[in-house]
């Protein structure tokens, strides 16, 4: 496939206080969040000073993969697009257009399938490229979207080497607790998203020689009432302290970049959680920065450029493919057929 430019999306974020509550406006629409947790999360941002930590982080992510398609090809441009905050994707798409550009690739921020880090993707570049096309007609650039990549050799060897770095500063015995953002039981029933993390988890954790680990989920939204993934890293962490675990290495394993819920549900609420109980405890560093990562998006990118490269996943589960299967990654209607993985390329 012939790709005129690479359209990085990904969630945004607020630059200052006045942004926060419109910012909020725009992620929290049509979704029954308590007013209670509004006003947490509105807090949390207003403590950070109202700037939010993804957005030097995207535009980082942007710049070094620009460096590294100049570099190495394909020499594509890279733009940015958000879903929540500025730059839009609708106006990303409007100035693609101006550019030219035809058809471009989206590398969306999440490595790992689940309606909100994967299907409200593919949706809000759909619903963008429609208003585009309303007005611009043909011009509005056709969009694809990169396959998950939760199990390339290259993005678990990132994982591998930083999680390696955290339980090198623990005391031995250090137990590793893998975190992903919470989604509802409804939401996870039709969708990949806590095998993908399980498996992910375990290669990693396997990878460091630690037989025992935890996968917790963290910074739900929901109503109390309606049951959403667990256990908690709260919940994990009281049970660490109650054996004596000398120390916890936490991982943002659903996270790219620092976002809000890395920077603060973890490193301000669990940590001081972790303080509380007496449990030492290192936040692992997400891989978005690493001088790896931009290497790997390239990957992805060439694999849609030419479908005859041999593309690259490790485990038991295979390489995911382009497309979705039908039923995936909704909100809550069953899934219609079983996802049937590729062979597995490489890795056990």
């Amino acid at each position: 496939m012939q790709y005129d430019a690479v359209v990085l999306v990904s969630f945004g974020g607020p630059e200052k206080l006045e942004d926060v509550l419109p910012f909020l406006e725009n992620v929290l629409r049509g979704r029954n969040v308590p007013a209670q947790r509004r006003q947490e999360i509105a807090e949390h941002y207003c403590a950070m000073g109202g700037r939010s930590p993804i957005v030097e982080a995207t535009r980082a992510m942007a710049a070094h993969l620009q460096n590294e398609l100049d570099l190495k090809g394909p020499r594509l441009p890279v733009y940015i697009g958000n879903r929540n905050w500025h730059p839009m994707l609708e106006a990303t798409l409007r100035k693609m257009a101006q550019d030219g550009i035809g058809r471009a690739l989206a590398v969306v921020t999440s490595a790992f399938g689940s309606y909100s880090g994967c299907q409200q993707y593919r949706e809000d570049i759909e619903r963008a490229r429609g208003i585009v096309a309303a007005a611009l007609g043909k011009a509005a650039p056709q969009i694809d979207k990169i396959r998950l990549f939760y199990n390339h050799p290259e993005y678990l060897a990132i994982w591998i080497e930083r999680v390696q770095d955290a339980l090198e500063q623990l005391p031995s015995g250090s137990e590793i607790i893998f975190t992903a953002h919470s989604i509802p039981e409804t939401m996870a029933a039709v969708a990949p998203y806590r095998e993908q993390l399980q498996e992910a988890a375990r290669l990693i954790a396997t990878a460091n020689g630690q037989a025992r680990y935890h996968l917790a989920f963290q910074s739900r939204s929901g109503r109390p009432e309606d049951p959403w993934l667990e256990p908690t890293v709260e919940s994990v962490l009281i049970a660490c302290a109650k054996r004596a675990v000398p120390g916890v290495a936490v991982v943002p394993l659903g996270f790219l970049s620092d976002h809000m819920e890395v920077v603060y549900d973890l490193d301000r609420e669990v940590r001081q959680k972790a303080d509380t109980l007496g449990v030492p405890m290192v936040r692992v560093k997400t891989p978005g920065d690493h001088p790896a990562f931009a290497s790997l998006l390239r990957e992805l990118i060439l694999e849609r450029c030419d479908p005859e490269r041999v593309r690259r996943g490790v485990g038991r589960c295979g390489v995911w493919p382009d497309g979705c299967y039908e039923g995936c990654c909704l909100t809550k209607k069953p899934p219609v057929v079983s996802y049937q993985p590729s062979v597995v390329t490489s890795g056990r």
